[in-house]
């Protein structure tokens, strides 16, 4: 049908694999399974869902940016280094429940695929820097935690 040479499905159907195998690598788990330290060093499932809708958000915040043609400040300028960053966002959602933070991750992930519908299909072609930051933040993103989460799992499972 054309859906091959189409790059808006193609890397929507890319996110949606990656996405769809994160919340297969905890799928079936309690709530409090999910809210064990120790997953991915002293961060919980929560906190690795958190995060993954934090970089959804920023991907919802710098892909318009790109799209201008612009550049987004580097995270070394503005908050001292993505380990920064990533610690400052851990702290602000600490205090957010489970229930918020499945909400958040999925109306984040909603909303980003609702804006990439809007994209020129010529922007999300391999190669772009717009296709560039999208991967960093997302489907590039999603496998490195599945896995953590993976071999989690299998820690314990062997416990």
């Amino acid at each position: 049908m054309g859906t091959t040479r189409d790059p808006t499905a193609r890397l929507l159907a890319a996110l949606d694999a990656a996405w769809n195998d994160f919340h297969a690598s905890y799928d079936g788990l309690s709530d409090d399974e999910l809210l064990e330290p120790g997953v991915s060093g002293a961060w919980s499932i929560r906190d690795i869902m958190a995060h993954v809708s934090w970089w959804e958000e920023e991907a919802l915040k710098h892909l318009p940016v790109i799209l201008a043609g612009g550049r987004p400040p580097r995270y070394a300028d503005v908050y001292g280094g993505i380990d920064a960053f990533n610690a400052r966002k851990a702290e602000e959602w600490r205090s957010r429940s489970l229930a918020e933070v499945r909400h958040r991750l999925h109306e984040t992930h909603n909303r980003l695929v609702a804006y990439l519908h809007q994209v020129p299909p010529d922007q999300l072609k391999s190669g772009t820097r717009f296709r560039r930051r999208l991967r960093l933040d997302t489907y590039g993103h999603y496998p490195l935690h599945a896995q953590a989460i993976r071999e989690w799992r299998t820690r314990r499972e062997s416990h």
